[in-house]
Formats: structure tokens, sequence, C-alpha cells
């Protein structure tokens, strides 16, 4: 029989859920990921808990909300002590490894606090988001005025790239994401006018075949049960990306942007600062959609290429049959829509993402083909993988809930009738724009099938969207008076969620249940007037007992 072992769990970053075929793109085909979807589920209202690269990854990672571990912002460390999926899988005796990029830093002053040493086995493993390492790389080594956004970005690439003849002293800019000019100028690809440059490198060297290749290395060298987190750079911007993919899409496979004048007019004052950033503004410009979205579309269709080759190997090597696969992003990207670009708000270009599940187990033959609307969220990846792992998910601490139900055709849906999305907006030029708090700068948004509400911690008026009749997110119905119920709606279903026990994770609930009465059995009785008032059996090292009379001395002295 058929039956999940191993996982392998593929996320890309900034991929756009209408950006596949399968989805609906029209004029970009992506075959392989379709074919993915027709052997499994594919999910259609699934929701992150962050549009932002890290809060997003360590709500996957953790099976948790922002507001519950914590790491709210890129940059902002998981703190020590909070427990991730390889901390869950482990228990149950499955591995779990870290090819490619978390967005993660350590939380380098609490470990010191603790005494865990950077370079053990646990201070390895809290320090990459409870992973074990096969090789991380979080695909970033642009360098400014006051050094590299990250010094180990793309180290053992471009260390890769080197070995392959790629002089530079840093070849993942010169070659992997930028162009070539006929002098050989390097066209940088920071700067979008050259999004529609062939990156200067050879395809098969590029970023997404390379970390394909590490990921079946990966395999190839495992017995299992293991989970695999392949975590791929791209699309993920500089917007660049090699031949033959450059010349594949031009400014006619563009589709219409979503967007209105009046929107942009009308916008709430919070909403309109993002589209005022630099991005938003460079974003609603025609021409820079024109460069930028071809090589977008150019990147996912070498994704897509990949995961062609990747599934064949699977199929060829018979890791097909024993390897859940799940395929997902951890935000979009506005590209345009809504005024905006990159991804720091809540519309579903940029909080909806792509999910397809693929399970080889004949329980799940049912469910094969079949699309899903169910209100997901990412935290629900973690306790799947533990029920896959074949243990129980420990929901005192998993905010999520198990997805192995529907992949298995005994659910068609759900628990839940809302979604959280949160944005810690604190540390953003944004911040500085609005004049707003530390305390203030976060934003809230509760989704559920027909609504959304964002609620502005600032002091300014909600948000709302009607997803079912304004599905494109057009008009912000926040101001609205005849509205004022629904948003009233909206608002107990996010106080219902602020109410949660979110933190209480040292006991699960069978724990409390049984602590509830277990007191008296260890020798506590409060409240008792006669000893016979209770029974015999919780009062007998009370009964029956001599002592000498000790209220004056031994010796007989007061």
């Amino acid at each position: 029989m058929a039956k999940a072992k191993n996982i392998l769990f593929i996320m890309f970053d900034q991929l756009r859920w209408d950006y596949l075929s399968c989805y609906g793109h029209k004029t970009l085909h992506t075959p392989h990921i379709d074919r993915l979807a027709a052997r499994g589920v594919r999910f259609t209202r699934a929701y992150i808990q962050s549009p932002i690269c890290g809060s997003s990854r360590m709500s996957t990672y953790t099976g948790r909300y922002v507001h519950s571990h914590g790491a709210s912002w890129n940059g902002i460390p998981l703190k020590v002590g909070e427990i991730t999926m390889g901390d869950h899988l482990r228990k149950q005796g499955m591995s779990c490894h870290l090819i490619g990029k978390t967005h993660m830093r350590a939380d380098a002053e609490g470990m010191a606090r603790l005494g865990l040493e950077p370079d053990s086995l646990i201070g390895a493993r809290v320090a990459e988001c409870g992973f074990d390492v096969f090789e991380r790389d979080d695909g970033m080594l642009p360098e400014g005025p006051d050094g590299p956004y990250d010094p180990n970005g793309a180290k053992n690439y471009n260390r890769f790239l080197k070995s392959k003849g790629y002089v530079s002293d840093n070849p993942w800019h010169d070659f992997a994401n930028s162009g070539l000019d006929d002098a050989g100028n390097v066209l940088s690809g920071w700067f979008l006018k050259n999004s529609g440059e062939a990156a200067n490198i050879a395809e098969e060297d590029s970023e997404t075949p390379y970390l394909t290749g590490r990921g079946m290395d990966f395999m190839a060298a495992q017995d299992g049960p293991w989970c695999c987190h392949l975590s791929y750079i791209k699309p993920h911007w500089p917007y660049v990306v090699p031949e033959p993919y450059a010349s594949m899409y031009g400014p006619q496979d563009v589709q219409p942007v979503i967007r209105a004048d009046a929107e942009r007019a009308e916008a709430h004052p919070l909403l309109k600062a993002f589209m005022t950033t630099r991005v938003g503004k460079a974003f609603s410009r025609a021409e820079v959609r024109d460069a930028v979205i071809p090589a977008y579309m150019g990147l996912i269709k070498q994704a897509d290429d990949q995961m062609g080759r990747l599934f064949k190997w699977m199929e060829d090597t018979g890791r097909m049959e024993d390897t859940l696969i799940v395929l997902t992003s951890d935000h979009g990207d506005f590209l345009g829509d809504h005024w905006m670009g990159e991804k720091t708000f809540f519309h579903d270009t940029s909080t909806k993402v792509p999910l397809i599940i693929y399970d080889p187990s004949e329980a799940a033959d049912a469910t094969r083909g079949t699309v899903c609307d169910a209100l997901v969220e990412s935290i629900d990846l973690a306790p799947t993988f533990v029920e896959v792992a074949g243990g129980a998910p420990e929901y005192h601490i998993l905010e999520g809930e198990s997805l192995l139900p529907i992949l298995r055709g005994e659910r068609t849906d759900t628990q839940r009738d809302f979604a959280i999305c949160e944005y810690d907006y604190s540390a953003s030029p944004v911040a500085a724009q609005m004049n707003a708090s530390v305390r203030d700068a976060v934003m809230f948004c509760v989704i559920d099938k027909q609504w959304k509400l964002i609620h502005c911690e600032d002091g300014h008026r909600p948000l709302l969207f009607d997803l079912r009749n304004d599905p494109m997110e057009l008009a912000d119905l926040g101001a609205r008076e005849d509205h004022a119920k629904i948003i009233d709606a909206m608002y107990d279903k996010l106080f219902t969620w602020t109410r949660r026990q979110s933190q209480r994770t040292t006991r699960s609930e069978a724990q409390l249940v049984e602590m509830r009465t277990k007191s008296g059995r260890r020798g506590i009785v409060l409240g008792v007037y006669d000893e016979n008032d209770i029974p015999l059996d919780l009062t007998v090292h009370y009964r029956g007992r001599k002592a000498a009379n000790m209220k004056a001395r031994p010796d007989g002295d007061a």
C-alpha cells in the first residue's frame, strides 16, 4: 500500500497565486506544477500570516501566529524557546532539513544567555529555525556603502559559481542577477530598466536549477523518514532571468493591471502611504511593469521546468511513491496592482498564496485532482506534517490545524471561519512617513469567505473589502455607514482571536483537565471542615497519626 513516508516541502519566494496556469493565468503555462495539482489537492483560499518574508516564514515554521512567536519583521530573530516544525517532527522520528532560504536571524542574545553554542547540535538548530542545514542560501548578497545586506548571503552559491569560472568578487550579482552590454559592462538587476536583459549566466548554473540539484543531492543520500524544506529564492527580485526564459514573454503577455483611478484618489491614509513609497510609485508606471513582469514570468516558467526535472527524477527513483509533496509560497507580489509593488499590504495579490499538496497514500486517492476552497492558513502545514509523520499535533503549541482529513476525503472544510494576517511596519519607512509610534505601527487583517477587514492600530478607521462581490478588492467599504454591522461582526472575530490562549504552551489540554482533580490526591484538602466530609482515601495520611507534645521545649523549658 502506497504511503507517505517522507515530506518534500517546496516553498517559492514571492510567487503569486494567480501566476500559475492551474490558478488561471492566461499566458503563463506551468504544466509540471499543474500536473502535481492534478495528482493532489489544490487549495484556493490559502493565506499567509504576514505579508513579508521573515515573519511569514516564522509562522509557517512554528505553526504559530506572528503575535505568538514575535518575529514580526525581517531581521527580528525568532526568540529562543520557540518550538519549530523540526522539533515536532524529530519527536516522531523524522529528520527535518533545510535547502535554501529561511530569512531567519538567530536570537544571539537569547542563545548566549542560555549558554547555547552556535556550533553545537542544539545551538545550530535553534539558530536555524529548527532545521538541520544541508545548505542554507538566502540568496541575497547586495552591497551598499555600509557593507553587504547579509555577509553570508549566497555564500555556497558564490563558491559554486567561482568553481565554474565566473570570476568576480560577487558573482551572485555580476552574473546570476545582472545582464551584460556589448562593451562588457554589468547591467545590474537592481535597476528595473534592466529586467528585460538576459542574466549573464548559463541557465543550468542559475539559482533555481542549482537549488533543484542540491535538493536531489540531499534526497539521494537519505533513507528516511525525512522532511526536506526545499526553499527557492526566486521569483523574488532582482527580476532577472537567463535565456531562454528572458525572451519568452513580452508586454503582450502581461495580464491587465488590477487597479482603478478612484482606488488611489480615495485611498485610506495608510494605504495611500504604501502606494506612495518608492517601489509603489515605480510599479505604477507602465514601462516598469512591461520590463519587470515578463522577467517575473520567465523566472516562474524556469521554476516550473525545474519542477518537471525534479518530479521526473523522483518518479525514476521511486520517491514519488512515498513522499508527500507540498508546493507553496511565502507571499505574493503586487507588481503594480492596487498602485503598489512588493508585498507589504493585505490584498489577495500579496496574502493569498498557491498551495498544492500531493499525498501518495492510497487513502488520498479519492481527492486526486480536486480543488478545495476551505479557509487555510500557512500555520496548518506544521500539524499536517506531524500527522504524516505518525504523531498527534500538540495543539496547545500549534495554532493551525492538520489538513490531512481534507487530503484523505474525511472533511471538505477546515474548522475555522476566519483567517488572520498581521503586519508590523514599525521598522518600515512608512511608519516614519505616518509619524506612527512603534507601538501603533501595526495592522491586523481578519478574512472570512466573503469579507476582509483590516484594523489599523494607529487610530485610523478600518478598511473593508467584499471578496464575493468585489474579488479584485478595488472598493474599500470601511467608511460606509451601511456596512457598520458587518464591520462589527468582523471585529468580533478579531477579538475572538485575540482572546485565544496562545502562550500556554507548557501544558496540553489533556494535562490541564487532569490537573483539575489531581491536586486533591496529592494531599491538598482545602475547604474541608470535617475529615469525614470527603472520601477516606484522600485523607488517609492525616488520620490516626500520633505525635509528642512539643508545645513546650523537649527539656521542659517554656
